[in-house]
């Protein structure tokens, strides 16, 4: 064969491999509203970025079979968003449904090893049936062999997840071992067991959607972090995300440049009601305090009555974590915990300073939150935080009492800086259940109850309750007006951008979970 054949059959297999499952399944992929996963990266990645690796590998008993040299069911490589360089994966559903095989599985293996090797993120475009069965017991292998990596980097780069379409079986695991994982709403589903598998060892009769859809994980179970409504809007999601991430464990965000503004916020006054019973958006609080339109929430779904979320302080990527006094109070409880918890560690792996805005009434009171483990649960964000050792800020905005108060982010805790508004409550519990308890009997036998009830509410607030109080004993950094917070956050921000800090030496501790 001469060199131009040579070169022929090359541009021939190129072509093939880059069709995919060909023209009839390419169709049948659009009329579903879903693009290729060519397509996918085309739009993910800077134009002409993208370096495919092993475009021609294939399953081993089927070398001479066209449809298997298309990549078996996936595309990888290497390639830069917004100049950012990143590994990326996407797994091609008109070729073999996307089934996960040998093959497949060791593809995705040494895309994770690349990224690890090589420091820099992993994005995994899921699109897959789950395990190719005719491949028998070496499919489950290469789950396996993918798990492994995800553990392994955890930590060390950041792995985010795309469900683009169905992922089932031993598919969910990866994305739930990695940082982030994005749905596309009406589009993806993850679930253990598929509906018609459910039906036939249950009797249970459900859709794909209503099993493990967007909506279910997006608000029941907390898998999802992130929904959009279209496949574009979920890339955009991780183009955005990246953006407050390094590309490893050991390199910070860099900060952006900002023009110089007026740092105070009158508004702040306004927002927060005085009377610590009525509720507000702490979202309006975020939105005052941080560089304009930089807030991107997550899970924001689920648990409501925490709010987490990146952000930019001054040019400065932070990850926010605050109570939403919209939703039971602010109070915590499991979901809560877990979403707090989860993010924190997320924000310490890779250098994103927390800012904790608080305004809680406690732990969730009730007998099915104390029998399902609130304990444990609430334990999380504890260790979260003590374990955490990038720069850590407080802002109480109106009420931190009882154990919450200490789980999230106290000086005892380890906090670089606790600040407080002036209209602060601190203490065990607040007045009121502490008056029931203080002066009980008093109040039965007072001619008028309810005034005296009022009265030792009034009293303890201004001698117990305040935030002077703690901060004479050391608990609070700081007393501070509200308009001025966003200064005091640049200020402390700016103090302790170079913070170090050393721990024992450890395997690892044992969180619980």
């Amino acid at each position: 064969m001469t060199p131009s054949k040579y070169i022929k059959e090359l541009a021939s297999k190129r072509e093939q491999v880059e069709t995919g499952g060909g023209e009839k399944r390419t169709s049948k992929q659009h009329s579903k509203g879903k693009w290729t996963a060519r397509e996918r990266l085309t739009y993910l990645l800077d134009p002409g970025s993208f370096i495919e690796i092993q475009p021609f590998l294939t399953e081993r008993k089927s070398s001479n079979d066209l449809e298997s040299l298309n990549g078996d069911g996936v595309v990888g490589g290497f390639g830069k968003i917004a100049g950012k360089a990143v590994y990326v994966y996407a797994q091609d559903f008109t070729v073999l449904g996307g089934s996960l095989g040998e093959m497949h599985g060791k593809k995705i293996a040494t895309i994770l090893d690349l990224a690890g090797k090589n420091r820099l993120p992993i994005i995994g475009l899921i699109d897959s049936g789950g395990a190719r069965i005719q491949e028998g017991v070496s499919s489950l292998d290469g789950y396996g062999q993918i798990f492994y990596r995800n553990v392994l980097y955890s930590g060390v780069i950041p792995q985010i997840s795309v469900i683009m379409g169905p992922s089932a079986g031993g598919a969910v695991y990866s994305p739930a071992l990695t940082d982030i994982v994005i749905m596309v709403e009406k589009i993806s589903q993850m679930f253990v067991t598929g509906p018609k598998v459910m039906q036939e060892i249950t009797g249970e009769q459900i859709t794909a959607e209503e099993l493990g859809g967007s909506f279910i994980h997006s608000q029941k179970s907390g898998n999802a972090h992130l929904t959009k409504p279209t496949e574009w809007e979920a890339l955009d999601a991780v183009k955005e995300l990246l953006l407050f991430l390094p590309e490893q464990n050991q390199q910070k965000t860099k900060p952006l440049p900002i023009s110089e503004e007026n740092h105070e916020r009158p508004k702040l006054l306004e927002l927060v009601p005085s009377d610590s019973k009525t509720a507000y958006d702490v979202r309006r609080i975020v939105e005052q305090i941080v560089d304009a339109d930089s807030f991107m929430e997550i899970q924001d779904k689920f648990a409501k009555n925490i709010v987490v979320g990146f952000a930019r302080v001054h040019g400065i990527a932070i990850g926010l974590v605050c109570n939403q006094p919209k939703y039971k109070a602010g109070g915590l409880d499991i979901d809560a915990s877990d979403k707090a918890a989860r993010f924190i560690r997320f924000c310490d792996c890779f250098h994103v300073p927390l800012i904790t805005l608080e305004d809680v009434t406690g732990f969730l009171p009730g007998v099915k939150q104390e029998h399902e483990g609130i304990i444990r649960h609430g334990a999380k964000i504890a260790y979260a935080y003590a374990e955490a050792t990038v720069p850590k800020i407080t802002v109480i905005l109106r009420k931190a009492y009882g154990g919450a108060f200490v789980a999230l982010n106290s000086k005892s805790l380890g906090a670089d800086v606790v600040y407080a508004w002036p209209q602060a409550e601190i203490a065990v519990m607040g007045p009121e259940g502490a008056v029931s308890v203080l002066n009980s009997d008093e109040i039965k036998k007072s001619q008028n109850p309810e005034n005296t009830r009022e009265e030792k509410i009034v009293a303890y607030r201004e001698k117990h309750a305040n935030p002077y109080k703690a901060a004479a004993l050391g608990m609070i950094d700081d007393v501070i007006f509200p308009e001025k917070t966003r200064i005091k956050l640049i200020q402390a921000l700016e103090m302790m951008y170079n913070k170090q800090v050393e721990r024992p030496e450890k395997k690892h501790g044992n969180m619980p979970l």
